[in-house]
């Protein structure tokens, strides 16, 4: 059985009680080394979540018969592996536990409201900077290719400058960073962050 585990945007106190348990009980555990070593007392064969996607398929279709489980940054449905384990073994084999979200979480710590957000990824894709500065209310996960400062750029240049930019930084970890500026400021470089884009403060 494969179980996608939410771990939360850093630390085991955001994820969820079944998602702890499913770790408890797993004989084999995938993730990113900064989530493995969050888990130093589990006895069971580890497996380092890297870029070898197609490869980390075949391996864990060797090992379908044990209890697989896979640590997903935030949630596994948001820009996440969960999508490609659940397009590859389907969804009757793959059991989802969702986690909380930097989003949802850079949201909670800012008191913004997501029933009009529109939630989007620059991880791996070309942004639609035109949709971008048309939307009222967006908020994006971002990779080191597209992050706040280009973000930014790309929206100074479609004239929406005063734009205002809310960026997460380092959520959920100790030097964590929450920043609120025009886009028409931002100019540094941010570690691992999320991007909320408004109309106004």
């Amino acid at each position: 059985m494969l179980t996608v585990a939410g771990m939360g945007p850093a630390s085991l106190a955001l994820m969820t009680p079944m998602a702890l348990d499913a770790v408890a009980q797993a004989d084999v555990l995938v993730g990113g080394k900064r989530h493995l070593e969050q888990f130093p007392d589990f006895a069971g064969e580890r497996r380092a979540l890297d870029a070898d996607i197609p490869g980390l398929i075949r391996w864990i279709t060797q090992r379908m018969h044990q209890r697989v489980v896979v640590l997903a940054s935030g949630d596994p449905l948001f820009y996440g592996i969960g999508k490609r384990l659940v397009a590859e073994f389907g969804i009757e084999q793959v059991r989802i536990i969702p986690g909380i979200s930097a989003v949802q979480y850079l949201c909670a710590k800012t008191g913004i409201d997501m029933n009009d957000i529109w939630l989007t990824s620059s991880h791996g894709r070309d942004v639609d900077f035109d949709a971008l500065a048309r939307s009222p209310k967006t908020a994006m996960v971002t990779d080191a290719r597209c992050g706040p400062r280009e973000i930014a750029a790309a929206l100074v240049a479609r004239g929406a400058g005063e734009r205002w930019l809310v960026i997460g930084e380092n959520l959920a970890m100790d030097n964590e960073r929450i920043h609120w500026l025009p886009a028409r400021d931002v100019q540094a470089q941010y570690e691992m962050n999320v991007v909320v884009i408004l109309n106004e403060r």
